[in-house]
């Protein structure tokens, strides 16, 4: 499954469903605890596939932690990628306690990242949808909206893709697109 939106100045946006950790990109974006340290879901299938050295580098940065919100960067380790930016999105309770906003502040800052890096191409998995339990439509339009503004900028990014787990989470962001619902 794939489904390509092209901006007016020739960068592209992806969906596909896969396996982040074998997605070729420069920069592989983790769904993180600000703990930095390793877990379940993408944030364990990162640490097995990219292997020990993105975990000696967070040690390195954990004193420090990371604020939901945010995003701290490592090497990808084993990694068909240069990057892992380990972003940490909201715990979901009911909407308003500011999970939009910290939401689109992990995507934001993620960019931020990459621009900061001239990086060509991002892979995002859809953050805090899993055990987080943000409902995944509101973090499609989310990070679609985002992603969306940020490409329509003067930015050195090329590609971002999101790589979704599955063919459920595929439809609802590929919905999201083709309503085009960027602007929310």
């Amino acid at each position: 499954m794939l489904m390509e939106k092209r901006f007016p100045n020739g960068r592209l946006l992806k969906l596909v469903v896969g396996d982040i950790t074998r997605t070729p990109a420069d920069a592989i974006v983790n769904a993180a605890n600000s703990a930095l340290a390793g877990g379940g879901g993408v944030d364990g299938a990162i640490h097995r596939a990219g292997g020990p050295a993105i975990m000696r580098e967070l040690d390195q940065i954990r004193g420090k932690g990371c604020p939901t919100g945010s995003a701290v960067v490592t090497g990808a380790g084993r990694l068909p990628a240069r990057f892992v930016f380990h972003a940490v999105g909201p715990i979901y309770r009911d909407g308003k306690r500011g999970e939009p906003e910290l939401l689109a502040s992990c995507y934001r800052r993620c960019l931020t990242l990459a621009e900061e890096r001239a990086i060509d191409t991002i892979a995002f998995p859809s953050i805090s949808t899993g055990a987080y339990g943000y409902p995944i439509r509101d973090a499609a339009r989310i990070a679609l909206h985002e992603i969306a503004q940020h490409l329509d900028l003067e930015c050195k990014l090329q590609q971002v893709m999101f790589v979704l787990f599955s063919e459920a989470d595929y439809g609802v962001y590929a919905k999201c697109l083709e309503e085009n619902r960027l602007d929310e």
